[in-house]
């Protein structure tokens, strides 16, 4: 096998890479969002709702990088499950809010038995966990320069 980064194989690939690791992460994450009744981007969701609530599509949109095309119908189930709730903002009919329920809300607790914050605790130290979350980081910049 050829290791000289220029050459074409799968094995050089950082995108295969970070394809497979992205696998990975979300087959861990199956059986605890399954038990939450979310799906992946739901989850995500929560999670700025979690920090932050009410907010606008557009903040969700910004925050998890997704257009409001794909957050739209997102937020429509999400609502239609009891997890969020939509309203125009009063002040500027334009603008819808996006609030955390009660049910959305107690979804957090059982969240913090996620596989991947045991595997903060346990398999990376706090400096290598946030060293690779900021070459991550540093990979979506980079993408969003060109």
């Amino acid at each position: 096998m050829d290791n000289d980064i220029n050459t074409i194989n799968l094995d050089n690939q950082c995108c295969f890479a970070l394809y497979a690791a992205s696998r990975a992460v979300l087959k861990a994450l199956k059986p605890y969002l399954d038990s939450l009744h979310v799906t992946y981007p739901q989850y995500l969701v929560l999670l700025v709702l979690w920090e932050e609530s009410p907010v606008t599509i557009g903040h969700i949109g910004k925050r998890l990088m997704l257009d409001i095309g794909t957050l739209s119908p997102l937020l429509k189930r999400m609502e239609r499950n009891g997890l969020l709730k939509r309203q125009r903002n009063q002040s500027d009919e334009r603008t819808v809010l996006i609030s955390i329920t009660e049910s959305g809300l107690g979804k957090k607790q059982q969240a913090v038995n996620m596989p991947l914050n045991r595997l903060n605790k346990e398999s990376l130290s706090e400096e290598r966990f946030f060293r690779l979350r900021e070459e991550l980081f540093d990979i979506i910049r980079i993408l969003e320069d060109k």
